[in-house]
């Protein structure tokens, strides 16, 4: 199955970290004025989805949903919705991250809610990837400058991190506390992080 790539209308400066990560057979939704990044990727769209109070319609022969500008959800919430009822199991995020803090919030939910229904999530910026996991172990590379575990929605227990500047094992963390910020993997190492309980974001910063 082809993965989903949903455009939202966050400020992306740096284009060629985001198309660093798109596949050749991605599926790609922009939302509304994410359409304005359609030159900077270079990507055209698959599906247009806005209520367009922000981007003007372009009307083109694109498939294009047309949201009310009075609805429950977000427009980049409904492109998440619309992506699920038609069979994607992994998605990337890119221009969701670095607006309006309300939206990034929102937009963080969305990943939670992917995780929680057993999907695949990964949203860059031009500062990192941001996912949220939980008891599988994931890897880190040493060619990130830092990476932060921080509990977000519940606190997480048995967090484990290893090959990293500040290891743990079978540690506590509240969502009350910023304990895991600005970890650094070892040289030469690859950090391996897991929870056992709990949905902890994982957030690795670029060099």
């Amino acid at each position: 199955m082809k993965r989903c790539v949903i455009v939202g209308g966050a400020q992306i400066k740096r284009y060629d970290i985001s198309k660093s990560y798109l596949r050749e057979d991605d599926y790609m939704i922009y939302c509304d004025c994410g359409l304005k990044h359609r030159d900077g990727l270079g990507r055209d769209a698959d599906l247009i989805i806005g209520d367009f109070d922000s981007y003007d319609n372009p009307h083109s022969d694109t498939e294009t949903i047309v949201l009310p500008t009075v609805k429950d959800d977000t427009d980049t919430v409904y492109a998440m919705k619309e992506a699920l009822s038609r069979g994607f199991d992994d998605f990337l995020f890119l221009g969701v991250f670095g607006g309006r803090f309300d939206q990034t919030l929102s937009n963080l939910s969305m990943l939670l809610k992917l995780f929680k229904l057993g999907k695949t999530a990964l949203a860059v910026d031009d500062r990192g990837e941001t996912e949220i996991f939980g008891s599988k172990k994931v890897y880190i590379e040493d060619k990130y400058r830092f990476f932060s575990v921080i509990a977000y929605a519940s606190d997480i227990k048995g967090v484990n991190i290893r090959n990293a500047r500040y290891p743990l094992e079978n540690a506590d963390v509240t969502v009350d506390w910023s304990f895991g910020v600005s970890n650094e993997v070892l040289p030469g190492k690859t950090a391996e992080v897991w929870a056992d309980e709990g949905t902890p974001v994982l957030i690795k910063i670029f060099r």
